[in-house]
């Protein structure tokens, strides 16, 4: 059946193991085009953490391999891999500790802001990796997301290259609104999508130079066909709902009347 065909193209473009494709992404960020796209990605996240406080962030994964919150204002910030080999070099002020996306290593309700760059394309259950962001966030917590588009130019050169299986084109690509749909269900408000990196993915750096002005173009004439997009969502707080007494008003209390004589009585004093 039709259905069955595309089912089994899309898990033909998908990586084998989750693993080995976060290691070929992180080389491919090296490459010409990586490294355009993660100054763009460096450049957004540090207009969006500006304005967001609290205490406590962490940064889940480093493809680009650099602390991604130096423009945060929080004084304690964490970057959290899966292997030691993927953590930036040191100086940047953030703490390294290892551990997987599907369970973050901190207790509920404990941080205010937690970013996951091209987490979800290459992790082995994205749904899990939203559920952990959920509960390590505290009320009114921030989760930044970056991912790549699959409705543009990249998402249309990934159905032509996917085939290869390699990173980041057999990462499995979602789109902003169906994360947006998948935060809601788990309590998050979206504040903000932002699509970047309106050039074709070319590998040739002198080429990419002289199409740089597209990024002014797309954002004004197309927005939405971004190759990736920042998405910002804020934790719900769980509010209790006061229910308000249901007063009853007290019944009336009869007063007391005297009983009158009964037929049998009436009926004995006439005799007498």
């Amino acid at each position: 059946m039709p259905w069955i065909s595309l089912k089994r193209l899309r898990h033909a473009y998908r990586c084998d193991d989750s693993a080995p494709a976060r290691a070929a992404l992180r080389r491919w960020f090296r490459c010409p085009l990586g490294t355009s796209v993660a100054r763009r990605e460096v450049q957004l996240l540090e207009q969006a953490l500006h304005n967001l406080f609290g205490y406590h962030l962490l940064q889940v994964g480093a493809p680009q391999g650099a602390d991604l919150s130096v423009g945060s204002r929080i004084a304690h910030r964490m970057v959290m891999t899966d292997v030691a080999e993927a953590l930036p070099a040191e100086g940047s002020g953030a703490e390294h500790c290892l551990g997987m996306p599907e369970q973050v290593p901190f207790i509920g309700d404990s941080l205010d802001v937690l970013l996951l760059p091209h987490v979800l394309e290459f992790a082995d259950d994205p749904h899990q990796v939203l559920r952990e962001a959920e509960r390590a966030l505290i009320p009114e917590g921030h989760v930044l997301v970056l991912g790549f588009n699959p409705w543009s130019m990249w998402g249309l050169y990934r159905l032509f290259i996917g085939w290869r299986r390699r990173a980041p084109w057999c990462g499995r690509f979602l789109g902003a609104w169906r994360v947006k749909e998948w935060l809601s269900l788990l309590g998050f408000d979206t504040v903000l999508v932002r699509y970047y990196y309106f050039r074709p993915p070319l590998r040739h750096s002198r080429l990419l130079q002289r199409l740089r002005f597209l990024e002014r173009l797309g954002e004004r004439w197309w927005p939405i066909f971004g190759g990736g997009y920042l998405l910002v969502a804020r934790k719900r707080v769980a509010t209790l709902t006061p229910l308000r007494p249901r007063w009853r008003p007290r019944r009336a209390v009869a007063a007391a009347r005297l009983a009158g004589p009964t037929v049998r009585k009436q009926f004995h004093d006439r005799k007498l």
